[in-house]
């Protein structure tokens, strides 16, 4: 079994586009069966949409504008990396942190019109959520978060592809033995992003702590209304599967005078904004930067 380390970069899109952000740098590491660096694998991308770089990326990334001009199309980069992928033989599974990386490769695949079976049915472990897991956490964690908190040093510069994942090996050799690998499974698609799922989590939340029975049509009616586009029923129907999946948030003791909590106004908008921006997305982020054509 050799495991695959993957990490990718994206960049920006001006607000609101309905074009999509692309994958504009690959970085892996392979591991062998003893968890060790046998090789490396890093390459920049050109988008078709966005190829200049907005000025949240550049400093974000460090990744220079001209790195990204001169570099071959997703078509061809993706090539060279299954090609090298096919250098060990037997099986492998890809090592990510969080979801997004095989999604935004399966996006490119799909766009480009590309074979995708590679990259749906190759299975892969998300270690944020195993992380969490061996640490009983419920909230997630940074790459460089977690290297703290396992009194691992910080090497390379975070938010580039390579480096990122040559931290994310040093996370996955230390808590392996620990790690319910059973979250190993193939490329599932899905219709909302981590924002999305915050924004539905931050609308239960503030509903029990108004002492009001979360429902999900109250969520949407109050919160998510305008910031979330329910029109794709697949969409809905995974955000609704998530909302009812979530654990029962306490609500605070009712008080001995005032008036009932339950009559209290719902105001979606001033929670959403006031919620934990800390944990605001690389995609919201990026999407709100600076427009680039």
């Amino acid at each position: 079994m050799n495991y695959i380390v993957l990490d990718i970069e994206f960049n920006g899109r001006k607000f609101a586009s309905p074009h999509p952000m692309e994958v504009i740098e690959i970085g892996a590491v392979r591991l062998d069966e003893s968890l060790q660096d046998t090789d490396t694998f890093a390459a920049f991308i050109r988008p078709v949409y966005f190829a200049k770089l907005n000025s949240f990326i550049k400093k974000k990334t460090g990744i220079p504008q001209e790195s990204i001009d001169a570099a071959p199309r997703f078509p061809k980069v993706i090539a060279q990396f299954r090609e090298w992928l096919d250098l060990a033989p037997g099986p492998l599974t890809f090592v990510v942190w969080g979801g997004e990386d095989i999604k935004r490769i399966v996006q490119d695949v799909r766009m480009h019109k590309l074979e995708e079976t590679y990259w749906t049915q190759t299975p892969s472990l998300d270690l944020l959520k195993g992380f969490l897991q061996t640490q009983g956490l419920k909230n997630d964690v940074s790459v460089e978060g977690a290297l703290a908190m396992l009194n691992l040093e910080t090497s390379g510069a975070a938010h580039r592809a390579l480096d990122d994942a040559k931290m994310t090996a040093d996370i996955f050799r230390s808590v392996y033995d620990k790690l319910d690998l059973t979250l190993v499974r193939e490329y599932k698609d899905t219709f909302s992003n981590s924002k999305e799922r915050r924004i539905v989590r931050s609308a239960a939340k503030s509903l029990a702590s108004r002492r009001i029975a979360p429902t999900w049509e109250l969520a949407v009616e109050h919160y998510l209304n305008g910031k979330i586009a329910l029109e794709d029923p697949r969409k809905e129907a995974e955000l609704r599967a998530y909302f009812d999946a979530l654990p029962e948030f306490p609500m605070p003791a009712r008080a001995e005078e005032g008036p009932a909590a339950t009559s209290a106004p719902v105001h979606g908008d001033a929670d959403i904004a006031s919620s934990d921006t800390a944990e605001a997305s690389e995609e919201t982020l990026a999407s709100d930067s600076e427009p680039r054509a």
